[in-house]
């Protein structure tokens, strides 16, 4: 299927909902996901690109003032296709791009269960990702923190297991994890699909009071953000500012990394979800401009927080910029090999650190799209002295002196 930037999901119908929970968005959203969630989402279709796909790049060009559009994949123009792929718009825009369609199912089982143990929730999450075969096609964690009434919220969507046990279970005051999960099927799979699911939940050590279910066609699953949205906008509590921060946890630090942040920091979770769960680095695609933590498995966490403007409280804009700076400092002091995506550095220093052995690789791609010789306005890609725009101006101001140098 062939997507271009004038084309909107909406006008794709059910095919284009294959690819995740932002399919309101114009198609580049997909190409280039605002979030740790959508990566996850996206991964298999666009990180693992077939042979047959290709995307169109508006490039930034060899020839100062214009830009030119490439046709490329992992044959043709391979280094520019790789580049782009994660590569924070400084190789150009992703303007089209064909993907290979594959058959979407009717149903889903849609469950979600609590842990108040960290640890036992890690290591089930680990546990269904390790699998051999894809346990869940679903998987994701949240941390609730101080969340009052949480079990009788979810009864809009799910069932409880068993009822009594669940209408006795309290959130308040308490630190939990929730893993969400989903496994696909057709009609005709049904009876298969409730054993598999039964056998997978047994495996696992979440609260057995907490174990809530249900089961929806797979077109409602994913429009489910979709559904909150429009329960956000008749509150007016849309269109308001989302100090996002987007994490990259390796796996041996993410007990480190909880027991300050969600402990010490993040006081609670009514402003926003805070995604939590690992991945497998082997299933992504090699080469490309994505940076990830030098381990196999990796955590995801996003806080995706939504500040009040009036509010003057946890949940306005300064209190919540200042708690991303304080987890961001942590970050930063703890040494514990974490990377951010989507992230905002200020000195050479700190994106070589955040590039690390992929920063020469990323110097040689974008000399590649405009040569030394013609350095051209780059502070323009980020605001002057913040972003990566200004650091490789000054990073090819060197190579334009020493290749000066050696010609005279």
């Amino acid at each position: 299927m062939r997507f271009d930037g004038n084309l909107s999901f909406e006008n794709i119908h059910h095919a284009s909902r294959d690819f995740g929970n932002r399919f309101h968005l114009m198609p580049t959203a997909v190409l280039y996901p605002k979030s740790i969630s959508n990566i996850a989402q996206i991964i298999k279709h666009v990180f693992n690109l077939g042979l047959t796909s290709h995307l169109t790049v508006a490039a930034r060009c060899q020839r100062r003032g214009r830009g030119d559009v490439v046709t490329c994949s992992d044959e043709q123009n391979a280094d520019l296709f790789n580049a782009a792929l994660g590569g924070l718009g400084q190789f150009g825009i992703i303007t089209e791009a064909r993907i290979a369609l594959e058959p979407a199912p009717t149903k889903v089982k849609w469950i979600r269960v609590l842990y108040s143990d960290f640890v036992a929730f890690t290591n089930d999450q680990e546990r269904l990702i390790s699998h051999s075969r894809d346990a869940f096609d679903y998987l994701e964690g949240f941390v609730v923190i101080n969340r009052t009434g949480l079990l009788n919220n979810w009864r809009s969507s799910f069932n409880p297991r068993d009822p009594v046990q669940a209408e006795q279970f309290t959130s308040e005051g308490k630190i939990l994890f929730c893993l969400e999960l989903a496994k696909y099927f057709n009609v005709e799979e049904v009876g298969e699909i409730e054993r598999e699911v039964d056998s997978l939940l047994a495996e696992l050590s979440y609260i057995r009071s907490t174990l809530f279910l249900s089961e929806v066609s797979y077109v409602d699953f994913l429009d489910r953000v979709h559904v909150s949205e429009m329960k956000l906008r008749e509150n007016d509590l849309w269109d308001v500012p989302h100090p996002w921060l987007n994490l990259l946890v390796p796996k041996s630090s993410i007990h480190g990394f909880a027991e300050e942040v969600f402990h010490n920091i993040v006081k609670d979770t009514s402003n926003g979800p805070v995604l939590i769960y690992p991945v497998n680095k082997s299933r992504w695609k090699n080469g490309t401009s994505l940076v990830t933590p030098d381990e196999d498995v990796f955590y995801l966490v996003a806080f995706l927080s939504s500040a009040m403007p009036s509010s003057v409280g946890r949940d306005s804009m300064d209190a919540l910029l200042e708690r991303n700076s304080r987890i961001v400092k942590f970050v930063g002091d703890s040494k514990l090999g974490i990377k951010q995506y989507l992230p905002h550095y200020t000195t050479t220093q700190e994106w070589r650190a955040h590039f690390g052995d992929k920063w020469e690789v990323f110097l040689r791609r974008k000399n590649g799209v405009r040569p030394p010789r013609h350095p051209g306005p780059w502070a323009e890609d980020f605001s002057e002295g913040q972003h990566l725009g200004t650091t490789v101006k000054k990073e090819r101001e060197k190579t334009v002196k020493n290749v000066n140098k050696r010609d005279k």
